[in-house]
């Protein structure tokens, strides 16, 4: 056990410093510098500016510091929001982004889950078609277009949610359906093929044998086994979503990451998009690790580390 830990946070630590080295210089190839746009900026204080934010030293150098610094937890400086940090920023839009993607994930797996066991109960009958219609719409549909359709009906033509920020439980629907859609679609396929498997297993035609009730049977002896696929994407649909909401933060005008994310991509401010960029890479890569571990817990043949011949 300890030893499969260990070998995952090596791998761990290697994955995100090659995603912080390829995010790095690739940011910095493009041409150019964050002060360009600056049209009042006259070349003496352009330089100065560089000079402060240490863009006039070699890469290699920076490249370096940059490190030094992510050691310390310390991000930098936003280079257009010169009076804050890349961590007070991360401190006040993370927890608005990680409230909406909790949400979403919740939502999207509760009603995959749902949508699935009930297609497979009912196959090939009215409701497995209506639930797999369902299913496929939400996987064709970019959730930034789905947005767009919910803004339209539920908060212009029929007033009933509002569109923008996050102050109230009335403004999390929109934005929460809109990205729940495309995970809860693939969520309701996978258990509806995997549940389809499970029933025509030995044990249960064993269960059913014995009287068990069929509830007792679905919940108790097939839905655990049906969950490994669902277990298995999960980290896969839980980073799908977090970058999500992105581009839905920016649409509903939510105050979370994904607002200055897109904001310093736009501003070419370094820090922010590298220190948003490590901070949502290490948090995906831990929850691949908890994934991996949920997976062994449901299926007991499963074991974390392989036991040497004897």
């Amino acid at each position: 056990m300890k030893a499969y830990f260990f070998k995952r946070i090596i791998a761990m630590i290697i994955t995100l410093w090659l995603i912080i080295t390829g995010t790095f210089f690739l940011m910095h190839s493009v041409p150019g510098s964050p002060f360009n746009e600056e049209r009042t900026t006259n070349e003496a204080i352009q330089k100065n500016l560089e000079s402060y934010y240490q863009l006039d030293k070699p890469l290699i150098v920076q490249y370096g510091n940059y490190l030094k610094a992510l050691v310390k937890l310390d991000l930098g400086p936003s280079i257009k929001k010169s009076s804050q940090t890349v961590n007070d920023m991360l401190g006040r839009g993370f927890p608005v982004s990680f409230e909406l993607g909790m949400y979403t994930l919740i939502v999207a797996l509760i009603s995959g889950l749902i949508l699935g066991v009930v297609a497979a109960l009912r196959h090939n009958g009215i409701i497995d078609y209506l639930a797999m219609s369902i299913a496929v719409l939400g996987i064709s549909i970019p959730n930034f277009v789905m947005a767009t359709v919910l803004i339209q009906q539920l908060a212009v033509n029929l007033p009933i949610f509002p569109v923008a920020t996050w102050s109230s439980p009335k403004h999390m629907v929109l934005p929460i359906l809109a990205l729940a859609t495309g995970p809860m679609a693939i969520i309701a396929r996978l258990t509806r093929t995997s549940m389809l498997e499970v029933l025509t297993q030995d044990y249960i035609k064993t269960a059913k044998a014995k009287g068990l009730s069929p509830v007792k049977i679905v919940f108790k002896h097939a839905l655990r086994n049906a969950l490994l696929p669902v277990v298995t994407v999960l980290g896969s649909l839980a980073a799908s979503i977090l970058t999500g909401t992105f581009v839905i933060e920016k649409i509903f005008a939510i105050p979370g990451m994904g607002k200055y994310f897109v904001d310093s991509i736009n501003n070419r401010d370094y820090p922010v998009i590298m220190g948003t960029t490590v901070f949502y890479s290490a948090i995906l890569i831990f929850m691949l690790l908890l994934v991996d571990i949920a997976y062994g817990v449901l299926d007991p043949r499963i074991k974390l580390h392989k036991k040497e011949a004897k």
